[in-house]
């Protein structure tokens, strides 16, 4: 059987296909990103020209919280939306920004804890302890990177044309 007849089960087809399709699916949810994103955008601009315009109080507490959760959602929007665009590039999921979102939606569930929820010290620590561990993986793959990048060696250069060349054996110094 020739490894191309047409058959479109064959390996290199099917592979072709299930590819097509991860980038189809890719594209189309960055599209519905940055509808969500605007849409999100415009929301929040509405509240707050509205707490501009409407006279309401717009330093309380629970009005920041608000004002935060609703901005730290279109940030952890953005943050997808990144990821989708690297995978659309690079055909592959990059890790660190996958955990920047993570520790980034993380935060913002503690940042916009309700007070009630606030007075249950076992979901405090444990957001705390995820927290700690994204981190704590963001930095061992940063780590892990730019270790591997330092032991990388580049190809040796070709010595410049007209410049002396040392004998065999000799000293390099000049």
């Amino acid at each position: 059987m020739a490894p191309d007849d047409g058959n479109w089960l064959t390996e290199r087809r099917f592979l072709r296909v299930i590819d097509q399709f991860e980038q189809l699916i890719a594209k189309v949810l960055s599209v519905f990103l940055v509808v969500l994103i605007l849409l999100a955008s415009f929301e929040l601009l509405r509240q707050l020209a509205s707490g501009f315009l409407g006279g309401k109080p717009m330093a309380g507490e629970e009005a920041l919280i608000s004002y935060f959760g609703e901005l730290l959602n279109i940030l952890i929007a953005l943050e997808l939306l990144q990821n989708l665009t690297a995978y659309l590039q690079r055909h592959a999921v990059q890790i660190q920004l996958v955990l920047l979102t993570a520790i980034t939606a993380v935060a913002r569930k503690l940042i916009v804890l309700p007070g009630s929820e606030a007075s249950k010290p076992l979901l405090v620590v444990a957001l705390g302890i995820c927290v700690i561990c994204l981190a704590g993986a963001y930095w061992l793959i940063r780590t892990i990177k730019v270790s591997e990048a330092e032991t990388k060696t580049t190809p040796a250069k070709p010595f410049l044309e007209g410049g002396p060349s040392p004998a065999p054996g000799g000293d390099v110094s000049g």
